[in-house]
């Protein structure tokens, strides 16, 4: 037993010190730089299970147990950052959290506050290489005072762009598709706007001057017309006499009076015209998730050895997801276990770029 321990702090003490803590960080960089050589997954998810369990196998308190869970994610953060991985999406609380205990529910809560605070900070990992943070999640079912510092990491990271770290923090993909066909319904739901009228529009000019030429009087009848002036002078004064007063608007009724409106646009009801709802698809859908702007999903990878979903990601994960599930727990999770996890991606999807290749070449042929 003593002999145990005494090999076990041995490596401890090796291991950390400072000529082998620097070979291994060259070691991680040169890892890393062979990996940019290939494929790199643009979008990666991570079910961050077995903190608690690490906890109890280790004789640590189960709140220990996560705080090292986080540890685990600012390692892997900086991997696939550095790797050239766009969007990384971690499962950081499901709602079905909620039915923990209320000791581990509020540890959990402030843990996020701290965390988050920590990873946005000027100069700290989201900051040196560029990402944002997104909260993806039912908002309403977080306390006030963890939201608020939640958005104020949330503001200190909006200005960059280079990469995004999707938090899902509370979610299940239940609520999140349910929020998407919601948001679909509602849409279509509203009638689309008519199109705006062009005041001068070739149409309507040409309409009014054809109205306009149609009273103007020609020349060759200017006699006439002259004739049947004084006729109808003498007629109004006759009539003026009898007590009639005829005004200029009924010598020239309003129908065949001249004017600029359009009769076509007055006294138009519009009808209300809806979307079709048989132009909605998956991609409607798609624009509706919470992840609508992130690439798709190309690898999720689940720790504990627990091989299921657990409500995550399900609308994401297409027939081109590469699903991994690993038997170590999450704080043990490192380059170590991750790299054979993107060397393995990285040879699929050459075999999918060959095979593809070669399709296409038969059909040239």
């Amino acid at each position: 037993m003593g002999d145990s321990i005494y090999h076990s702090r041995m490596r401890q003490w090796f291991a950390s010190s400072p000529p082998v803590t620097w070979g291994i960080r060259q070691l991680r960089e040169l890892l890393i730089g062979a990996l940019r050589q290939g494929p790199i997954p643009q979008h990666v998810a991570f079910v961050m299970d077995g903190n608690r369990r690490f906890a109890r196998n280790n004789h640590l308190e189960t709140v220990e147990g996560h705080n090292l869970g986080f540890e685990a994610l600012a390692r892997i953060l900086e991997v696939c950052y550095k790797s050239g991985v766009k969007v990384v999406t971690v499962y950081a609380f499901s709602i079905e959290n909620f039915k923990r205990s209320k000791y581990e529910v509020d540890a959990l809560m402030e843990m996020a506050k701290t965390k988050l605070t920590q990873l946005s900070q000027h100069g700290a990992l989201l900051d040196r290489y560029g990402a944002s943070i997104r909260i993806l999640g039912q908002r309403e079912m977080v306390r006030p005072d963890v939201l608020e510092r939640v958005d104020a990491a949330i503001k200190l990271t909006e200005k960059n762009t280079r990469c995004i770290l999707n938090v899902c923090f509370p979610y299940t993909s239940r609520e999140e598709i349910t929020g998407a066909v919601q948001k679909t319904v509602s849409n279509f739901s509203k009638p689309i706007p008519p199109p705006l009228k062009r005041p001068f529009s070739e149409t309507h000019i040409t309409r009014n001057l054809r109205a306009q030429t149609n009273h103007s009087v020609p020349e060759d009848a200017q006699s006439q017309n002259s004739s049947s002036r004084s006729a109808s002078t003498s007629s109004s004064k006759s009539s003026q006499e009898n007590g009639q007063d005829y005004s200029s608007a009924d010598a020239y009724p309003e129908s065949s009076a001249p004017t600029l409106a359009d009769p076509a646009d007055t006294n138009e009801k519009i009808r209300e015209v809806y979307p079709d709802s048989e132009s909605i698809t998956a991609e409607t859908l798609t624009a509706n998730m919470l992840t609508a702007e992130a690439p798709p999903l190309d690898l999720l990878v689940r720790t504990s050895g627990v091989q299921r979903l657990s409500d995550f990601m399900l609308w994401q994960c297409h027939q081109n997801t590469s699903i991994v599930f690993l038997d170590c727990l999450w704080p043990e999770f490192d380059l170590r276990q991750f790299l054979p996890v993107l060397v393995e991606w990285q040879w699929q999807r050459k075999k999918e770029l060959e095979n593809s290749g070669g399709r296409l070449r038969d059909k040239e042929d």
